[in-house]
C-alpha cells in the first residue's frame, strides 16, 4: 500500500490537482467551508484553545483557518542574542552536518546543497561543510514561519518544480525530493553568519506567502527566479528574532541550512521530536 501510495504521487496532474485545491481552500462557502473547517480540527486534533480566534465559524475560508493567527504569547520567544529559536511548530525530520555538500533526506536518500539552493555555486560554497536542519510541518500545526534570530534579507530564489507530498514516506521514497520539489529560498545575514531559510512546497500546498514579497507564485516552468535586496535603504529587509517571516497555505517542511562552525545544534534535536516556535533550537558555539 505505501508503495502505491508513492507511485500515484507520480502519476496525478501535481500541478493541476495543487491549483484546484488552492481555489476551494481560498472559496468562501459560509456553512460547507466551517462543516469542512470543524471535520479538519476534529480528524487532525488541532489545538484551536490557542487560537487567536477558536470559533471555526470565524473563518470565512479554508485558507483563513490553516494560517489562523495564534493567542498574544502562545509562543514566547527565548531571549539572548546566542540562542537560534525554532521557525516553526514541526517535526524534526533530519538534521546534522553538511558533508560533501550533500543533506540527509532520509535513510539511504541524499541530495546536494547546490540543487537546493537553485544550483547556485557561489552561493552553496557559503554553507561548505556547514549544518542543516528538515523541519516537517503537519496538518495540525501552526503553519506560519518565524525568524530563527535576527536577519536581513540578501536573496530570494524562486525554484520552480514538482509538487511531491513532503510527509516521511514519500522522504523514504522518492529521491531527491526536496531538491525537485518547488520552493522559496530565503538567504540573510546575521551574527552568526549566512542562513537559508528555505520553504518547500508539496501536493496541494495552494501557496507560498512572505512578508516582504506577498505570494510568491512566478509563471511557472522552468526558470529560476532571483531578487536581491540591500542591507539598508527603504527596500532593505530586517526582521527580529520570532518576527514572523512566511507562511504555507496548506503546509509544507522548511529547511535551514548555517555555515561552517556557526551553530551548535541544541540538545533537545532528535529526530521525530516535535519543535514549537520560539524555542531553542541551536547556539552559537
Amino acid at each position: 500500500m505505501d508503495k502505491l501510495k508513492v507511485r500515484l504521487q507520480y502519476w496525478i496532474p501535481q500541478h493541476g490537482l495543487t491549483r484546484l485545491m488552492g481555489k476551494l481552500a481560498s472559496a468562501k462557502a459560509g456553512s460547507l467551508t466551517t462543516a469542512v473547517i470543524r471535520w479538519f480540527i476534529k480528524q487532525y486534533k488541532v489545538n484551536m484553545a490557542e487560537a487567536l480566534h477558536s470559533d471555526p465559524t470565524h473563518y470565512k475560508s479554508f485558507n483563513e483557518f490553516f494560517v489562523r493567527e495564534l493567542q498574544p504569547g502562545a509562543r514566547p520567544i527565548t531571549e539572548g542574542q546566542e540562542i537560534i529559536t525554532h521557525p516553526a511548530d514541526a517535526c524534526v525530520s533530519q538534521f546534522g552536518a553538511i558533508d560533501n555538500g550533500q543533506l540527509i533526506q532520509a535513510k539511504g536518500h541524499l541530495y546536494s546543497a547546490l540543487e537546493l539552493l537553485g544550483g547556485d555555486e557561489k552561493l552553496a560554497q557559503e554553507f561548505t561543510d556547514g549544518a542543516f536542519a528538515t523541519l516537517y510541518l503537519s496538518p495540525r500545526d501552526y503553519h506560519r514561519v518565524h525568524m530563527p534570530c535576527d536577519g536581513t534579507l540578501r536573496q530570494m530564489i524562486y525554484v520552480p518544480g514538482d509538487l511531491f507530498s513532503v510527509n516521511p514516506l514519500t522522504a523514504e521514497n522518492v529521491p531527491n525530493l526536496f531538491a525537485r520539489n518547488e520552493r522559496v529560498v530565503c538567504i540573510f545575514d546575521t551574527e552568526f553568519g549566512p542562513m537559508a531559510q528555505v520553504l518547500v512546497g508539496a501536493t496541494i500546498v495552494g501557496s507560498i506567502e512572505l512578508v516582504w514579497a506577498g505570494t510568491v507564485t512566478p509563471p511557472r516552468g522552468n526558470t529560476v527566479y532571483r531578487w536581491d535586496y540591500p542591507a539598508q535603504g527603504d527596500t532593505s529587509v530586517v526582521l527580529k528574532k520570532g518576527q514572523e517571516m512566511g507562511r504555507f497555505k496548506l503546509g509544507s517542511t522548511v529547511i535551514n541550512l548555517f555555515a561552517k562552525d556557526s551553530v551548535r545544534f541544541d540538545e533537545s534535536m532528535l529526530h521525530n521530536v516535535p519543535t514549537i516556535m520560539g524555542t531553542p533550537y541551536a547556539h552559537k558555539p
